[in-house]
């Protein structure tokens, strides 16, 4: 997936907003928190993708051969993608699908009232 495919899809994602920093990654948020990045972030030619996994996700996406846990954010359960071989686009793209969703969902109430957010359901 290139850069402008990436934001284009995180830009299709409701009430996302995107900032232009560290270096020139292209980070998209959700609510001022952020759910994925673009960046050039580590060796290696091309964007690098990485985008907030459930804690399953997580522990099987780093044993992938291509993705790794992600720069600074590791912590926090994120991946990078480092290379476009390890992640079709469609995985990809359902990937960043899924880490906006859990970012919007830790959300407050407040934020997600203010954006419109449906709240998620109680379980």
């Amino acid at each position: 997936m290139t850069r402008k495919e990436f934001d284009k899809v995180c830009s299709a994602l409701p009430k996302t907003s995107q900032v232009i920093q560290w270096g020139g990654a292209s980070v998209w948020k959700i609510g001022g928190k952020i759910f994925a990045v673009c960046s050039n972030w580590g060796p290696g030619e091309g964007p690098k993708i990485s985008f907030k996994c459930s804690d399953m996700s997580y522990d099987l996406l780093r044993q992938q051969k291509g993705i790794i846990p992600a720069p600074y954010l590791a912590r926090a359960k994120w991946v990078q993608v480092e290379t476009p071989k390890a992640l079709g686009d469609k995985y990809l793209k359902a990937y960043i699908e899924t880490a906006y969703r859990l970012v919007a969902a830790k959300l407050t109430k407040a934020k997600r009232a203010e954006l419109g957010l449906a709240l998620p359901p109680r379980g």
